[in-house]
């Protein structure tokens, strides 16, 4: 899965599974066998993804996790920019409703500490942190943000969703 994620990267949409295959040290007959076609390697790439973030939001926390959380996704999702143009240009339809429930879980158990910690106004909710997350990450893959535009953006998110000192 690594060859293939690599491939995609580099290449985009113009990408082969015959490269893919010879990245990977396999015969073409081997990725079709586990990937009929190029939309089942990219949804298996997709899925292999949540599945990693799920992993490393459950890995952070404390006040600043999701902080941290925000700013890996959006460097990732600036990173994956080809496989993702790649999905979309393919209207590869994805189900992954588990995967996706439970990266809103993690973002939901990083959103609920940080608020504890005082870091997070009590008022944000999941389905608003969800969205903004959702159309951080969809800038920096459409707008190929540099880090500085990166570290704005999410520098005016945090802003907004810290607590209210009315004083």
């Amino acid at each position: 899965m690594g060859a293939a994620e690599a491939v995609f990267a580099e290449f985009g949409a113009g990408a082969s599974t015959e490269e893919v295959a010879r990245r990977a040290g396999v015969a073409i007959g081997t990725v079709f066998r586990h990937f009929p076609t190029k939309d089942d390697l990219l949804a298996a790439i997709m899925k292999q993804l949540l599945v990693r973030l799920v992993t490393e939001a459950g890995e952070l926390g404390g006040g600043d996790g999701l902080f941290e959380f925000f700013r890996r996704l959006v460097t990732q999702a600036a990173d994956k920019r080809s496989v993702v143009e790649l999905l979309a240009r393919a209207d590869v339809d994805i189900r992954l409703p588990d995967a996706i429930g439970h990266l809103e879980q993690a973002v939901d158990d990083l959103l609920r500490q940080a608020q504890a910690a005082g870091m997070v106004s009590t008022e944000a909710r999941l389905p608003v942190v969800m969205a903004l997350l959702l159309s951080v990450c969809q800038g920096a893959l459409v707008g190929s943000w540099d880090q500085g535009l990166q570290d704005h953006t999410l520098g005016v998110i945090f802003a907004g969703l810290a607590p209210r000192h009315d004083g």
